[in-house]
Order: C-alpha cells, then structure tokens, then sequence
C-alpha cells in the first residue's frame, strides 16, 4: 500500500532478512554456484567469490539499500528524491527495473523444469547419463505442453502471492519458505557428513589450487556475486523502502550476505559430496543438476528417491523466493508512478513476464527454436545475456556513480553513521565512488568481448 508515492506497508526486520535473503538465495546459490565452483577447480574459485561478495557485492547492495530506506519509495522515484538536485531525470534511471521481468521470464522457465523433476523423483529417475541427457534434451526441446504446464503453474505462483501484497504475500511466504529451505539443506548437509565423500568435498572446496585461477575464472566469480545477491534489477532498493526508516539496513544488508553465502557454500558441500560419492566429475557444468545428480539419486534407490524429492523441493523454495522478488520494482513503479492498483499492476507485469517466458521456452524446441533465434541466440539465451551480461552491470555501475557523484556525501554519513563507523562508512565510500564501478565496467567489457 502506498500514501502519495510513499510505502507504508513496512517489513518487519527478521522480515527484510529473510526476504531480501530470500531474494538473493536462489538457482543461483544451489544450482550455478556448486557448476561453477566445480570448473574453476574449487577452493581458489570460493577464496575469489568470497573477496568478490565482500568488496563489490555487499558495497552495490549497501549502496541499493541506503536509497531505498532513504526514499521510501519505487526505485525511479527513490533516484530522484536521493538526488542533489531532486532532479527528475533521475526518473530514468528506474529502468533498471525491468531487467527484473525479463530474468522472471526465462527463470520462470527453468523452474517448472525443476518442479518437473520432483514429480519425476516419486516415480523414477534415469539410471545412466545417457538416458538422463536424452530426457532433459526432449524436456526442453520437444515437450512443449508439459513445460508450458509448469510454467504457467509457476507464473501463477508467483503472482498470487504478490497479490497478497508485502505483508501478507512476499514477507509471509518467505518467512515459511525460508526456514523450510534451510530445514531441507541442513538435513542433506547432516546426510552427506555420513558420506565417505565428504572430507574429499570439503578439501575440494577449501584447499585452494591458484594454478586453477585465470582471467575467466575471476570474472565468473564477480558475475557469480553479482548475480545471487539480486544486485542491478532495483529488488533491494524496493525492498529496503519497505523498511523503517531508522531500522539498521547495514547490519540487515551485512545478515543477507552472510545468510546467501552460506547456503551457497552448504549447497556446493552437499552436491560435491554427493559427485564424488558416485564418482563423477566436479566439473559436469550446467547439466549438473539436471543429468548428473538424478543418475546419482536413481543408484541409492528409495533412499535417493527422498533425497532427490528434498533436493528439487529445495531448489523451487529457493526459486519462488528469488522469483517474487523480481517482480516486485515494477509493480511498485507502475503503482505509484501510474497510480494503479496493485491487482492491474500485477496482471500487467505477470502478463509480460509469462508471455516472455512462453517465447523464450517455444526458442530451446526443434519445431520453433529456428524462428526465435536473433543475433545467434536464440530468445532463452539472448534474455540472459542482455539482462546479466548488459542491464544488471550497466545498473550497479549507474547507482555507484549515482552515489559517489550526484547524492550529497552528508546525507550518506548521517544515514550509515546510525549504524557504524566513520571508518567504515569511509572505506564504503571510496570503494562505491572509484573503485567497483571501475571493476564492474572492466566485468562488462570482458563478458563483450571488447578487451578480449
């Protein structure tokens, strides 16, 4: 509910945590993080995210928080009113929002073919990797109806329970779904520590092999920090103005980070316990959980069958989580910029998102796939690159520089000097004025290929 362009349904604090948390710990934390930890040979690759995390993805979402809480407000009202000059070009800088819709679309995709294989574990998971492979590949690029199926029982998800609102929708789900996420893994996690496996998973892990370490691997670890804590798309802006204005956001951002680290590190333990356990590689890609874990489940018979069911289930908790989180800046800007209800809003960004998400599951089939290719990608794939390799960057780079240069540095101390150091705050400062924006454009010219 908003008041004249400002939020007054407010989280309550555990309810940022778990939502922002919720936000940031998704298919990126359980699905990506575990693949590309794996190629880039482990321990050095975690040392590297974990520096990455620190200094680039706690200051950018530092930086969205303190706007956010500042304004109270949608994230293009939120830049305006943060500004200087109050100036209402800063309007514009609100397009960030909408990377939000175009990731759901394709996300949305993906997490009906994870809730397709925990209807698959109560029956039966492929036995060997061939028959795995061959499984997910008709899934994706012949079976049309059944994605579509679960796509649209996914997008219905995700919009009733922003209909519900805040409070009784976005907080209220992730206050259930959150506990039940870290229930499922803390329960893998106590299985895999019976795994003979597991010592080689934790050395894996934490014992760092730097020869592993080049210029991709660097640059995959700050995608990958940028990426699972929800940076670029406006969600924590939007959420931290849904937070009182004199709540702690830096010990609440400092809590999220530490919680969506966490479970990325528990995550890669239990699945690189579960590989090494049946001796598969580490290194399996993004097929890892779609084709080498269910081969894994299948061989432990009814005992991998429960673990399988956990897993999946686990995987679309944290999906939903991250996913309602999406839409939210920009029903938000279409309600108090537009001064719809949230009802229109909602059916409006629900109907973007679903339709996009049709065309981008329609470009993986053999019948359509053709027809939906531009630029040599087809639709599934040039959504993920335009929003993580382009807008998400362009977005940090845009709210660093927005803080460092065009916000009075005055109104930044009084905000952060509430909740810390003037050391701290000093260290912050530096680091969102010169040096991320810096490292972020050198991530994005990379990920181009400009200075390749």
């Amino acid at each position: 509910m908003t008041i004249k362009g400002k939020i007054v349904n407010k989280f309550t604090r555990v309810g940022f945590i778990l939502t922002a948390a919720g936000s940031a710990v998704g298919l990126g934390n359980i699905w990506k993080f575990p693949y590309v930890t794996g190629e880039y040979g482990g321990g050095a690759f975690v040392i590297v995210y974990l520096l990455a995390i620190l200094f680039i993805g706690l200051v950018v979402f530092l930086a969205e928080a303190v706007i956010g809480q500042n304004a109270q407000a949608n994230v293009a009202t939120s830049f305006v009113q943060t500004s200087k000059s109050k100036n209402e070009k800063w309007k514009f800088a609100g397009i960030i929002i909408f990377s939000g819709l175009i990731i759901l679309s394709f996300y949305s995709v993906v997490l009906g073919w994870i809730l397709n294989y925990v209807f698959t574990s109560f029956s039966s998971l492929p036995s060997d990797a061939k028959t795995a492979g061959e499984a997910f590949e008709t899934l994706i690029s012949k079976d049309i109806a059944l994605q579509l199926f679960y796509h649209t029982l996914i997008a219905g998800s995700v919009i009733f329970i922003v209909l519900k609102g805040i409070k009784n929708g976005i907080e209220k789900v992730n206050l259930i779904l959150m506990p039940l996420l870290g229930l499922i893994l803390f329960g893998l996690l106590l299985y895999s520590f019976t795994l003979d496996s597991f010592s080689t998973a934790l050395k894996f892990m934490f014992t760092p092999d730097f020869s592993k370490i080049n210029e991709d691997a660097l640059l995959a670890a700050l995608g990958q920090a940028f990426f699972t804590l929800s940076l670029g798309v406006g969600t924590i802006m939007t959420y931290s103005a849904s937070l009182d204005k004199n709540a702690n956001f830096v010990k609440s951002s400092i809590m999220v980070a530490i919680i969506d680290t966490t479970i990325a590190i528990i995550a890669g333990l239990i699945i690189f316990s579960f590989l090494f356990e049946a001796g598969a590689k580490s290194a399996d890609g993004p097929g890892l959980v779609f084709i080498s874990l269910p081969v894994i489940f299948s061989g432990w018979g009814i005992l991998g069958q429960v673990i399988a069911i956990s897993f999946f289930l686990a995987l679309v908790f944290a999906g939903i989580t991250s996913a309602v989180s999406m839409i939210e800046p920009s029903l938000m800007y279409f309600v108090e910029r537009f001064n719809m209800t949230r009802k229109k809003a909602t059916i409006l960004c629900g109907g973007v998102f679903y339709g996009l998400g049709i065309i981008a599951l329609l470009s993986m089939s053999t019948k359509y796939g053709a027809d939906l290719t531009f630029f040599g990608k087809n639709a599934f794939d040039l959504m993920d690159f335009i929003t993580s390799s382009i807008m998400m960057p362009i977005a940090a780079i845009v709210t660093c520089l927005f803080l460092g240069y065009f916000v009075d540095k005055q109104l930044l101390e009084e905000k952060f000097l509430k909740h810390t150091s003037k050391n701290l705050f000093n260290i912050w400062y530096v680091l969102v004025k010169y040096i991320v924006p810096f490292v972020i454009l050198l991530l994005l010219l990379n990920k181009l290929g400009i200075l390749k």
